[in-house]
């Protein structure tokens, strides 16, 4: 054996390997945040529940910021997917719509923490994690933006009155969603929240 080869195979040796799946570890770290929020998930209560070492999580994810970034990421790729593609509905109607029976549907669902991630991520945080409400807030807001477009664009096309104040209206359904997720929290089934979404519906203006 070479020097060469020595040095490569001592430099192998002393490089720490990944005895975990990386998809996995993240998958649960994002159930703990989803569960207990930013602040409140301890590094400790992260390699418990992944089964992993503080070291391989900073060797894996850099940080618990870096590590919650990245669970804000897979819930988009993930559960959120699904509510992004209710704004591919060819109306404003049917998309809030579709939003809302989402919700209804997801925000009840016992096979995870109860309501909406990126609601919940960052409640009641210390102003030294505001950039983790920030990066929540965004996400948000960009649904909402969404949303006061389709209203927007219908009004223009005369499928909504020019009366519609398209950014009150989103705002509106926005506000219904959060509310529907602090039910979802609380308790309330999903035909609960179902009657929410009808009702909610109601209020849609008239063409």
């Amino acid at each position: 054996m070479t020097t060469t080869e020595r040095t490569s195979e001592r430099t192998t040796e002393r490089r720490p390997r990944r005895a975990f799946d990386r998809d996995k570890a993240l998958e649960i770290a994002l159930t703990e945040f989803w569960r207990h929020g930013y602040e409140t998930t301890s590094v400790a209560m992260l390699t418990k529940a992944m089964g992993i070492n503080p070291p391989s999580l900073y060797a894996a994810f850099g940080d618990k910021r870096q590590l919650f970034s990245e669970a804000v990421q897979l819930y988009s790729r993930t559960h959120g997917s699904q509510g992004a593609r209710a704004l591919d509905e060819p109306t404003a109607r049917g998309a809030v719509e579709a939003l809302l029976r989402f919700a209804a549907a997801d925000y009840a669902d016992p096979s995870h923490p109860p309501g909406c991630f990126v609601i919940n991520g960052a409640t009641n945080c210390t102003p030294a994690a505001e950039d983790v409400k920030a990066e929540l807030r965004a996400v948000r807001e960009a649904t909402k933006r969404a949303i006061e477009e389709k209203i927007a664009a219908d009004v223009a096309t005369g499928q909504l009155p020019d009366t519609v104040d398209a950014n009150a209206l989103a705002t509106f359904y926005a506000a219904v969603i959060q509310g529907m997720d602090t039910q979802a929290c609380d308790g309330v089934d999903r035909a609960t929240l179902e009657r929410v979404a009808d009702i909610a519906m109601a209020a849609w203006p008239d063409a």
